[in-house]
């Protein structure tokens, strides 16, 4: 019906917008000390605007944010969804190549660096316009309006998930995702607008991108912190309402020894941590009764933002005895066979979710959309069976991953580069858990006949060289080739490995 007024189409940046007139004088960013009230952010993010519309950059364009957690990461990102641009976020732990795929995938039309990662981006030699991230407020340049043709179902972010063949791939995530993302966050753990958010984990994450957009969407104020500082964490959830306070593991220990130290707890947080299966119990209910508040027990993705299961919230001081999800709001969540029917309760079924905190696909990669995208339900790649009291248990990944510290990481990316070595005759990798990262990568090598070189410092080198430093192996075990476990097809079982090395 062509000509009718449509009435549902609210953005990121409409939704800021409307807390400004709200509410300009309240707190909106806090950084080092220093602060920033809705009026003042939104004087600076319209300029930003003026700077992005500058470089010639229209609705739909990408632009590259290579940076650490600061304010203006925030201001770009506001500044995209006024415009209908779209920030891919960059994760700056990555190995130059793996840097270089990720900017050249999405094809920007700017890149924006922080002085910090100045050398890192200049060493790859690309030949892009290009600026420092601290410029791009530009006082001279007058504010710009909103672009009133964004659509809610314009890509705003893209992030970056590593791709079970070697490569990491770029989600993008809409206005419309990032909307249910921040309703969600309201319905399943009672978010108010009186809860800001601290964000620590790294920007180019969904766990602080999809948080410090929701609390500055709702009202909040976003603690900005250039990664984790057990002590400034602690001073911060004394002083200021939270939300959702993530704390991934290898942060719950340093946590729980500084509020001991200090004496200090939470002025008031709504749910504290994530992925509560790769953190001892023990930690959980220290943690949760130290700080009055209860353990996430979520279960998403980049992808999907805080569903499809993380509705359940640990009591605070409780071991659980079982780590049973529930299902998140605003999601129909299904467990399917190989063949995409519905398992029987009780059975194993890998995800499959829709909803309107989906994300839209994978950049530039039909193949891949096509496959997990079929039948309109996004297949995550995660084994779960439902229990018969509705809730959803977790069995194994459909696609072997490794979660450690928050970091998703597919055993195919490191393997890739062991076997690209002329003296690696076989590899694999698994997962081991760990107390402080929850699971970490060890590589299983057979040599070359001859290779006697090739050593636990030879690997980490051939490493180093191409992997960020959290997927690099933590352990380096060599084996004969005769060892490793095989199918009646020759090809090493993975879940073998694990079972007789690891145990």
């Amino acid at each position: 019906m062509d000509g009718i007024a449509r009435s549902g189409e609210i953005t990121v940046y409409g939704l800021f917008a409307a807390q400004v007139r709200r509410a300009p004088n309240a707190l909106a960013i806090t950084q080092a000390g220093r602060e920033w009230t809705y009026a003042e952010l939104d004087r600076r993010v319209a300029q930003t605007a003026a700077f992005l519309k500058s470089q010639k950059m229209t609705r739909g364009d990408r632009v590259i944010l290579l940076s650490e957690n600061r304010h203006e990461y925030i201001e770009i990102e506001l500044a995209a969804a006024m415009l209908g641009m779209i920030v891919a976020c960059q994760n700056w732990r990555q190995a130059s190549e793996e840097l270089r795929h990720c900017i050249e995938l999405v094809e920007p039309k700017l890149v924006l660096y922080s002085e910090r990662f100045e050398q890192a981006y200049e060493s790859l030699g690309l030949s892009l316009p290009s600026a420092r991230i601290e410029t791009v407020c530009d006082e001279t340049l007058s504010p710009v309006q909103p672009d009133p043709t964004v659509d809610p179902e314009d890509g705003l972010v893209i992030l970056y998930t590593s791709g079970t063949t070697g490569l990491p791939k770029g989600a993008l995530i809409s206005h419309r995702a990032e909307i249910a993302r921040l309703a969600i966050l309201r319905l399943d753990m009672g978010v108010t607008r009186n809860d800001g958010f601290i964000a620590w984990a790294p920007m180019f994450h969904m766990a602080s991108t999809d948080q410090m957009l929701a609390a500055l969407m709702s009202g909040g104020a976003v603690h900005v912190v250039d990664g984790f500082d057990a002590a400034v964490l602690v001073d911060l959830m004394a002083v200021y309402s939270v939300g959702w306070m993530v704390a991934m593991p290898g942060a719950i220990e340093p946590i729980i020894e500084r509020l001991k130290e200090t004496g200090k707890t939470a002025k008031s947080i709504r749910a504290i941590g994530a992925m509560a299966d790769l953190i001892p119990t023990s930690q959980i209910a220290e943690l949760t009764r130290l700080l009055n508040a209860p353990f996430h027990n979520s279960f998403g993705a980049t992808e999907t933002g805080l569903a499809p299961a993380s509705a359940h919230l640990i009591p605070p001081g409780e071991a659980p005895t079982n780590l049973d999800k529930e299902q998140s709001s605003l999601c129909d969540v299904r467990l399917l066979d190989p063949d995409g029917k519905d398992v029987p309760d009780g059975e194993p079924g890998e995800v499959a979710i829709r909803g309107p905190s989906v994300f839209s696909g994978y950049w530039n990669a039909d193949v891949v959309n096509a496959e997990d995208f079929r039948d309109g339900w996004f297949r995550m790649g995660d084994l779960f069976l439902r229990t018969p009291e509705g809730r959803f248990r977790f069995v194994d990944r459909a696609k072997y991953m490794i979660k450690s510290g928050g970091e998703n990481i597919y055993p195919a990316e490191i393997e890739r580069v062991l076997l690209s070595d002329p003296r690696v005759r076989e590899a694999i990798v698994v997962r081991k858990k760990d107390d402080k990262w929850g699971e970490v990568p060890v590589a299983f090598v057979a040599p070359v006949d001859g290779s006697e070189d090739l050593d636990e410092a030879a690997v980490e080198s051939l490493c180093r060289d191409a992997l960020a430093g959290y997927k690099r192996p933590k352990e380096v075990h060599f084996i004969a080739f005769e060892d490793f476990p095989r199918s009646t097809t020759g090809k090493v079982q993975r879940h073998e490995v694990e079972k007789k090395f690891i145990g």
